[in-house]
């Protein structure tokens, strides 16, 4: 309804109660009415100008807030019982006061300019996702280099980025869900899928790419670092960690000591690069047991 058929319904409504309770006790609202009151209602309406409203009508148009008129009938129906023709000579005899539109468009003002906002608000609010980046294997903060994200976009050209001092990584998106490849030269490329509900888990783990970091260590002559390198190794997994070597098509299983496979680790060999750790557990902040598979 526009400003103007609100104003008129009001006051019709207003004058159909006013009728009512010439004769009847009621409630001086139609919101308080109970069943007994309407059936009241109906049989006095009945009464005056023979004809009725159903019970549903009345909780819709007279207990409820409407967006629309009733139907013409029914509006001639309630002018007739209040005294008039019809509903237009209601509306002639009720010309609409500047002071009472200007309510009207106010009121409306006041219910739907927040909504309007709200709406607005909505629309140009973001999504923020956060992550940090782990080691997988050490469980550790990746932050002593900074990691390379790809943010992949929807017929868009991506967007490139680098974690923080902190090995973490903020992005804002109107988006519900962000796709974005991370690469470093230490750990192995992965394609991350994360929506906004489950972006309370921020923490993302990265697999390392031990082969380039050993040949990195091989090739620049680099000893001091390859050996706190292994000796990292021998600190992070526990003297008598249980490590299992898995082969596919479930062909056996092989036993390695903490030994045996610190040595895999520490030597570039291309078995090395095709190694995948399938699970670990942790005990005492060590590798208590470990389960991998050399692809």
């Amino acid at each position: 309804m526009n400003f103007q058929e609100t104003y008129y319904f009001n006051q019709l409504k207003r004058a159909v109660l006013s009728k009512f309770l010439e004769k009847h006790n009621a409630a001086s609202n139609f919101k308080d009415w109970n069943g007994e009151t309407i059936v009241l209602f109906q049989e006095d309406l009945f009464s005056v100008v023979k004809g009725k409203v159903s019970e549903k009508w009345f909780y819709t148009y007279f207990k409820n807030t409407v967006s629309k008129l009733p139907r013409r009938d029914m509006l001639n129906l309630l002018s007739t019982y209040i005294g008039f023709e019809n509903w237009e000579a209601f509306k002639k005899a009720h010309p609409p006061k500047k002071a009472s539109l200007q309510t009207i468009k106010i009121s409306w003002l006041l219910i739907f300019v927040p909504i309007t906002i709200i709406l607005i608000m909505t629309m140009n609010s973001k999504n923020e996702f956060h992550f940090c980046f782990v080691d997988e294997l050490s469980n550790k903060g990746i932050n002593e280099i900074p990691i390379d994200i790809k943010v992949l976009q929807d017929n868009q050209s991506p967007l490139y980025f680098k974690t923080d001092s902190l090995g973490c990584f903020n992005y804002e998106t109107k988006n519900d869900m962000i796709t974005f490849v991370v690469s470093s030269p230490y750990h192995k490329t992965d394609t991350i899928v994360r929506s906004i509900d489950a972006n309370n888990n921020k923490m993302v783990k990265l697999n390392s790419d031990d082969y380039a970091l050993i040949l990195k260590y091989y090739t620049t002559g680099n000893i001091k670092d390859w050996s706190k390198h292994k000796q990292k190794l021998e600190q992070l997994i526990n003297d008598n960690a249980r490590i299992y070597r898995l082969y596919e098509d479930n062909i056996g299983v092989e036993i390695y000591t903490k030994d045996d496979f610190i040595r895999l680790l520490t030597i570039p060999t291309t078995s090395l690069k095709r190694i995948k750790i399938l699970d670990k557990s942790y005990l005492n902040d060590q590798i208590a047991t470990l389960k991998f598979i050399v692809q």
